[in-house]
């Protein structure tokens, strides 16, 4: 087979790709992917299919979804694999511009701000639907692709930041926030500690958002709380554990969250679209006790996900 021309780049050898699993996928969740792609692409399941159409599943069972499998669910090839992609990302980092893509999704995850979850959501969604129109797999493959190469790109950036002397561990040892530094050699300027405390911030988030997307809002909040208490004064990361307690059904902590953002920054509009939930539901309560429930407290994929919590140092705050 022949990736379609003139479309995105797609290498062959991007078994993640292939698949349409993450780069940070582990063996557990590769094996699952590959056998709901296996059972799809089976003879049996295409029984009463055109005769080329059977033909063309069975190609790319055994000419890519095979080979992809067999070297990432084994030790000793998934390694090795993963070491290529790590060159790839550092070759990519050297270079010292993103690499030219052409899907949307890639574009935009160049840009997005919390790279790790937007890159999870971009591939899961890619991968959906993947399979449903057999002319079309190469094509996702080659947007998939692209999506991972830029993924490298950012992940080798993040971690060329972490490596530089005088930046900050992505956990914070002590709860204040970094001091500035000051005029000795060798110690970390004012700008390279904003820059750290950025990267710092945007793991709590990544790592918030990836346990928000699978439901586990007890997790994100203790990734938010280690966020807030270390940084106690930022807004957004009020506003978003705020929405993440009102997802878990906690309406006082969501309340408490969402004042302390808005003594921050009054017009927060995640801590207000919050409290005026929280402040419907308090006031049809006959028991005093508030409790916010629905689909919308629930759903990972609704509008207070994510957005509105990038850029968490542009604007003023309130001191």
């Amino acid at each position: 087979m022949k990736p379609e021309q003139g479309l995105f780049q797609f290498d062959f050898d991007d078994y993640h790709a292939v698949l349409g699993v993450p780069i940070t996928a582990d063996t557990k969740t590769v094996r699952k992917r590959y056998l709901t792609i296996a059972r799809k692409l089976h003879p049996d399941s295409l029984s009463e299919a055109p005769a080329a159409e059977a033909r063309q599943a069975s190609e790319i069972l055994s000419k890519l979804v095979n080979p992809a499998y067999e070297a990432l669910s084994q030790e000793k090839s998934s390694t090795e694999h993963l070491l290529v992609l790590k060159l790839k990302g550092q070759s990519l980092r050297q270079s010292g511009s993103p690499p030219a893509v052409s899907s949307a999704a890639a574009q935009e995850l160049i840009k997005a701000s919390y790279a790790e979850a937007a890159y999870r959501q971009a591939v899961n969604g890619l991968a959906a639907r993947q399979f449903d129109q057999l002319d079309g797999v190469t094509r996702i493959m080659g947007e998939l692709s692209e999506l991972n190469l830029v993924y490298l790109y950012r992940s080798s950036l993040r971690d060329d930041t972490s490596a530089q002397p005088g930046t900050a561990s992505a956990r914070p040892q002590s709860t204040s926030a970094p001091t500035p530094a000051s005029s000795n050699p060798g110690q970390a300027t004012v700008p390279s500690l904003r820059h750290s405390q950025s990267a710092i911030l945007e793991s709590y988030i990544n790592r918030a958002q990836e346990y928000e997307y699978d439901k586990d809002y007890s997790r994100a909040i203790l990734e938010l709380r280690e966020a807030v208490k270390a940084y106690p004064t930022n807004g957004p990361c009020h506003s978003y554990l705020a929405t993440l307690y009102l997802k878990a059904g906690q309406a006082t902590m969501a309340r408490i969250h969402a004042k302390r953002a808005l003594d921050i920054n009054p017009k927060d509009e995640k801590a207000l679209a919050v409290q005026a939930r929280v402040d419907k539901a308090g006031s049809g309560s006959t028991s005093g006790a508030t409790k916010v429930t629905g689909p919308k407290a629930s759903n990972p994929k609704s509008s207070d996900q994510g957005g509105g919590f990038f850029g968490l140092f542009g604007g003023k705050k309130k001191s």
